[in-house]
């Protein structure tokens, strides 16, 4: 995604099982590369780190 990705938009390189295909690539963007999965962002199920991750995308758009 050339000019980043918007907030609620899916990635395009998240594959069907939601791995991104870019993972240990060098030409995999720096955000996506400093992000890590700890508790406080992920939680215990799925639904509870898109909560979380979507609130924190619309929160921190340039919209």
């Amino acid at each position: 995604m050339p000019n980043g990705k918007p907030a609620g938009v899916r990635c395009v390189q998240l594959d069907d099982n939601n791995l991104c295909r870019l993972f240990g690539k060098p030409e995999r963007p720096d955000v996506c590369e400093a992000f890590t999965a700890d508790y406080d962002i992920c939680k215990d199920t799925r639904e509870e780190a898109l909560i979380l991750l979507t609130s924190l995308e619309e929160a921190t758009s340039n919209d």
